[in-house]
């Protein structure tokens, strides 16, 4: 890409280089992202994520990050943390703007600001077992961007467009994906 003026705090020329790098080493592609989630009391639990595989070898984030996530006090919670439900909201969000913030640096398209906003519908009769036909998850999503930038509405669409194209969470949201559980059982020192 060259020398720009646009600075949106993305180092395109390095994430170019890694996809070029990765091309020719396919293997050091296969990542294993992990997180970790530690019960408090009732529904509050604390996750974090640190470490992770890629690149052929272990990797570590510079600090552990942490997550609270717990009920609203209106399902008899002590509201210490967003829901698990909100936190897919938080992820799809952030790696969509993240995306958008890439793809214009790319373009050259300077960014002023950037806020999605995200509302998901749910039926709580699928989890709290009053109707076992009601999905347990969203039945929508719906994702608004307000977005000033030195550029056209068509091309502003365009880099929103890319960014759900090439979003890992909006994959991951969008299509189904093969979870395993396995239980350990383990006694109290």
């Amino acid at each position: 890409m060259g020398e720009s003026a646009v600075n949106n705090g993305v180092n395109v020329d390095a994430l170019l280089a890694a996809r070029a790098a990765l091309t020719e080493a396919p293997a050091a592609a296969k990542f294993k992202w992990r997180a970790s989630c530690k019960w408090r009391n009732g529904t509050h639990s604390t996750s974090s994520v640190q470490g992770f595989h890629g690149l052929g070898e272990e990797q570590n984030h510079k600090t552990e990050f942490s997550f609270d996530a717990d009920h609203p006090e209106v399902f008899a919670s002590e509201d210490l943390g967003a829901t698990p439900i909100e936190l897919v909201l938080v992820g799809l969000a952030s790696c969509l703007t993240a995306g958008v913030a890439a793809v214009a640096q790319n373009r050259g398209i300077q960014l002023n600001s950037v806020e999605a906003k995200l509302e998901g519908d749910m039926d709580l009769q699928g989890i709290l077992g009053i109707d076992s036909d009601v999905r347990n998850g969203y039945d929508d999503i719906r994702v608004s961007f307000d977005i000033d930038a030195d550029a056209s509405l068509e091309d502003i669409e365009a880099l929103v467009a890319q960014s759900q194209k090439r979003s890992a969470v909006y994959d991951v949201v969008t299509n189904p994906t093969n979870v395993t559980v396995a239980v350990n059982k383990t006694t109290a020192a």
